[in-house]
């Protein structure tokens, strides 16, 4: 059905349904039949109905579900070397030199012949090499399953508070305020701010427990590819230099990100030649950052509060 909706809507790009029909394909069997994926597909499509504009936004954010959820293939654990048993088998144990005491003349005048207070006893030890391997590997493996993952009590339980958080910043939001209310220290705004940075904080939890990603599928997070100078060299490190979070450079972090890089790679690019085209790259970085931050504020502002408001 929301493939349905969507193919009238996307006939300019035809290659979108093909690429969400993979992704569907590529989703864990047991996450495509669950409740909790009805429920993401029956509030996309009521909201692709109301505002069929972001039709794209909304098949991005159910590519964005669908690949958190995507079957990994995990490799499986070698058994331990057959070559450590053999060795064990061809060299029994032995007497320790360490504990080995022979009795010479001079101690067999004051200690009378007896056994020995150090006796080598390797039947006290009979862990061998393969036993050990053997040992190591399934702890390794146990240890790494624990770590790896959480249970579903945890998940459960991080899962009904953000639904509590998300229900108590709805109240808050729909909150009356007045002068009074802005000026104190626990404003509403303010408690709607602690909430959505606890929720965050769950949110990174979560994804770490399910094993799964914790991109969101906004604007922001997508990365700029910059091809702006005849110098790979160049344009490889003003990317990563761009693409760090909560960064908009300057012309002097770029002139110093070009002057870098021709020093390190020998470019040789002369003084006036570094400036000029730190100045153009400056220029198409900034109107690149502007627009993605434009584009994110256009897609994520607003309030359940006006969402159903239609002008005129």
């Amino acid at each position: 059905q929301f493939l349905a909706v969507c193919a009238p809507l996307t006939q300019e790009h035809p290659e979108v349904l093909p690429f969400l029909r993979s992704r569907h394909a590529r989703a864990q069997p047991e996450f495509r039949g669950s409740a909790e994926f009805r429920n993401i597909l029956g509030r996309l499509l009521r909201r692709l109905r109301s505002r069929r504009a972001k039709i794209y936004v909304y098949i991005n954010e159910l590519c964005t579900v669908l690949k958190a959820r995507a079957l990994r293939r995990r490799l499986p654990l070698l058994p331990p070397h057959p070559s450590a048993s053999h060795a064990s088998s061809h060299h029994p144990a032995g007497p320790s030199p360490l504990s080995y005491h022979p009795a010479g003349p001079s101690h067999s005048s004051h200690h009378p012949a007896g056994p020995s207070h150090h006796p080598s006893t390797p039947s006290h030890h009979p862990a061998g090499p393969s036993q050990d391997a053997t040992t190591t590997t399934t702890s390794s493996s146990s240890s790494s399953r624990r770590g790896s993952g959480g249970s579903r009590r945890q998940i459960r339980y991080l899962e009904n508070l953000l639904r509590v958080y998300a229900a108590e910043i709805r109240r808050l939001q729909e909150r009356e305020l007045d002068f009074h209310d802005l000026d104190s220290a626990d404003s509403p705004y303010l408690q709607e701010n602690r909430l959505k940075r606890r929720m965050m904080r769950i949110f990174r939890r979560l994804c770490q427990l399910k094993e799964c990603s914790d991109l969101t599928g906004r604007v922001l997070e997508q990365r700029i590819r910059f091809r702006g100078t005849r110098y790979p060299e160049v344009n490889r490190r003003v990317e990563k230099f761009i693409n760090r979070p909560d960064v908009f450079p300057d012309y002097s972090d770029i002139l110093r990100e070009i002057r870098a890089a021709s020093a390190r790679h020998g470019l040789g690019l002369p003084r006036r030649r570094m400036e000029s085209m730190a100045q153009e790259v400056f220029r198409e970085v900034g109107n690149r950052l502007q627009e993605r931050r434009h584009l994110d504020l256009v897609y994520n502002f607003g309030s359940h509060l006006t969402d159903q408001y239609r002008p005129g």
